[in-house]
Order: structure tokens, then C-alpha cells, then sequence
């Protein structure tokens, strides 16, 4: 078989931040890294559940939207994809990665979808340490720009 992209990449270099993964067509895949490859300190599966939670539901409320393919955890915990139409500019993209963390950083409430009918695994939630999560990877991408979206 083929190897994947996602596989090309040499996680020994891949540090904190948000990278373009790969583009396929209109599709741009960023690489939203929120813990070092092979560093031993991964997302707790509860933390990126309740992170998977807020962040989709923020990009899919953001300016972009319309253009929000996907948002979602790296089987490895260091991570999550987040996928957009080619229209959104790489400024909006990080622009709502960034607000995305710091409206998870600061969130207060119920998490949505957060119930038997909503969610396949409702209980399973750690919003403290998804806040944890998002704080930091919020102070990597203050400053973030698109010449340092490649890996």
C-alpha cells in the first residue's frame, strides 16, 4: 500500500502549533499540534472530547462556518485536524483556531451536545483540562502567521 501523507512527516521536528497538512482539491487539512509527537504528555482522551466538543461547535458558529469540513482529535493525542474549503485564507483559519482556544480557554457552562442523545460517550468530558489544553495551545498561536504554517 501507499503510504499515507500524514505519515511523510517526521515527528521528531514537529513542534507545537498549526501547520497545513496536506491540500486535496479545495480541501486544506491543518495540522492543529497541541503536544510534542513522542513527548510522553498526550491530550487525556476526556480533555480532547470535550476539546473536540467546543472547538467544532465554535468553527461551525465562526465567520467561516459555511466553509468548516471537519474538526477533530489525532488518534496520537497531540492533536486535531481541522479541515476548510479552500476559500477561507490561511489569516482566518488561524485567526479561528486561535479564538477557538480562547473560547474554550475561558468557557463556562454546559458543554454542548453533552447528553445521552447527543453524544456517544456523554459522560466521558474533563472541561478543566481541556481548558488547561486550550490556554496553552492559545498562547503558541498569539502569534502564529502563515509563513510558519509549514511543518
Amino acid at each position: 500500500m501507499k503510504k499515507i501523507a500524514s505519515f511523510t512527516v517526521d515527528h521528531d521536528k514537529v513542534g507545537k502549533g498549526m501547520f497545513i497538512s496536506r491540500i486535496d482539491g479545495d480541501v486544506i487539512t491543518y495540522d492543529v499540534r497541541m503536544k510534542l509527537p513522542n513527548g510522553g504528555d498526550y491530550i487525556p482522551y476526556a480533555a480532547a472530547h470535550t476539546i473536540e466538543h467546543l472547538f467544532a461547535t465554535y468553527a461551525r458558529n465562526s465567520g467561516v462556518a459555511d466553509e468548516v469540513i471537519y474538526v477533530g482529535p489525532m488518534g496520537c493525542r497531540t492533536g486535531f485536524y481541522f479541515l476548510t474549503r479552500d476559500r477561507v485564507s490561511a489569516e482566518e483559519a488561524i485567526a479561528t483556531v486561535y479564538e477557538s482556544m480562547r473560547f474554550i480557554a475561558s468557557f463556562e457552562g454546559d458543554i454542548p451536545g453533552v447528553s445521552r442523545k447527543e453524544c456517544g460517550n456523554y459522560l466521558e468530558h474533563d472541561l478543566a483540562a481541556a481548558k488547561d489544553v486550550a490556554a496553552d495551545m492559545a498562547e503558541v498561536l498569539k502569534d502564529w502567521n502563515k509563513e510558519k504554517l509549514n511543518y
